[in-house]
């Protein structure tokens, strides 16, 4: 099936060209931390002409325990991310949980992203749809690839067809997740761009008690894995210090490594999209 390319600001994810990358914080904090992983990013992706697409939710609704911090709350967080588009002309994505967010979040955010434990949501789905905005839909981890399809036809429904798939890896046992490399083409055999959510997928969801471990050691393997398949984008949470970030630590990225883990990347996915 032919892919839809899914243009977002100078940013085109679909077709042959070069993957692209959707990175940030896992929760905003604040203006000054925000700006400056900005920063590094727009830095490392301009070296690398690597398309960048900002990502950082403003509240986290589905945190492990009540006591989690969520982040500073939809009107706080939506004036960051305008803040971060404006100055460094990148489109920026962000969560959304309710149908009462959608109208508020659409006037911020490029990419209006459906959480995946909230991927069978009818409701959210078709208002996201509505908005006209590009739809990032995660693969919920109860969720099967040809499963997804229903959830593009509720979002296509609208008339709505920027939408884009993520795998982010299937429920393996308890506190484990597991990523099976079919579901990326069988996704992108929908229509739909398809990105790999390297970060969560090393996530354990509730393995460390009160919050999420992670293995961010192997986000690099799976990467690389992933571009081997052909997907149009990468998903990274990352962090000038992960140990101190206050969500996702265990298996968000150190900045500082970015650029050298990109590069090989960059090189499998030329080769792929060479002969593809």
């Amino acid at each position: 099936m032919q892919v839809n390319k899914v243009q977002v600001g100078n940013v085109t994810l679909g077709g042959n060209g070069s993957f692209v990358l959707i990175a940030g914080p896992c929760v905003l904090e604040d203006l000054e931390k925000t700006r400056s992983i900005a920063a590094a990013l727009v830095g490392v992706c301009s070296r690398l002409g690597i398309g960048l697409v900002f990502k950082g939710s403003y509240d986290k609704a589905n945190r492990t325990s009540v006591d989690s911090f969520r982040g500073p709350g939809i009107e706080a967080g939506l004036e960051i991310l305008a803040r971060i588009k404006d100055e460094f002309s990148v489109p920026v994505l962000s969560d959304v949980h309710a149908v009462t967010e959608i109208k508020l979040a659409a006037d911020v955010l490029d990419i209006i992203q459906i959480p995946a434990f909230l991927c069978r949501q009818t409701d959210l789905l078709v208002a996201a749809g509505a908005s006209g905005k590009v739809v990032n839909v995660k693969k919920g981890q109860f969720q099967a690839p040809w499963d997804m399809q229903h959830v593009v036809d509720k979002i296509r429904s609208t008339g709505n067809e920027h939408i884009v798939l993520t795998e982010r890896g299937a429920s393996f046992g308890y506190n484990n997740l597991v990523v099976d490399m079919r579901s990326l083409p069988i996704m992108r055999n929908i229509g739909c761009p398809v990105v790999f959510d390297a970060t969560h997928a090393v996530q354990l969801p509730g393995g460390a008690g009160g919050h999420s471990g992670g293995q961010r050691e192997y986000v690099a393997a799976l990467s690389r894995a992933a571009v081997a398949v052909g997907v149009d984008g990468l998903f990274w949470e990352v962090y000038d210090d992960p140990d101190k970030a206050r969500c996702d630590g265990p298996n968000s990225l150190y900045l500082r490594d970015l650029e050298a883990m990109l590069q090989p990347l960059l090189d499998i996915d030329r080769v792929v999209k060479k002969d593809a």
